[in-house]
């Protein structure tokens, strides 16, 4: 499995997560909202620490320097992490127009830093990391299994 697969995959599983929350949030059904975010907030967090503790340090090890693709994944994924709080205040006023905007703004910032990671930063580390995948791929599923 390349790291592309392995990243893409997880990308997917996020979003299938994210649509459950949505679907209950648009249901009205508030507490099976707030337990499908809470499954998706840590699928988020543990993407994330896949890539800023495993993926992006090892990527900028080979490459010379962090101020490239990586760079701007953190910035994007720290504004991510703002839009996460959002949905999280939304939600715990039940406040469905709120949700609904945040939501959809995360929705479509996710879709576009996906798409830079899936058709740049991915092919990019499996080139220069070939030799290292299977050992990154292990790294970055040990931190979601502990």
């Amino acid at each position: 499995m390349s790291i592309s697969d392995h990243m893409t995959s997880e990308h997917k599983r996020c979003d299938l997560i994210y649509l459950a929350a949505e679907k209950a949030a648009l249901e009205g059904d508030w507490n099976k909202a707030r337990q499908e975010y809470q499954k998706f907030h840590q699928s988020m967090k543990q993407h994330f620490d896949m890539e800023e503790k495993v993926l992006f340090p090892d990527f900028e090890e080979v490459q010379g320097s962090n101020m490239g693709p990586t760079h701007v994944m953190r910035l994007e994924h720290e504004q991510m992490h703002t839009l996460l709080d959002n949905i999280q205040t939304a939600l715990d006023a039940e406040d469905k127009d709120e949700f609904m905007g945040e939501a959809d703004t995360l929705l479509m910032f996710m879709q576009q830093h996906n798409a830079k990671e899936e058709m740049m930063l991915y092919p990019m580390s499996d080139q220069v990391l070939a030799p290292q995948t299977e050992q990154i791929i292990s790294r970055m599923q040990a931190l979601v299994a502990s």
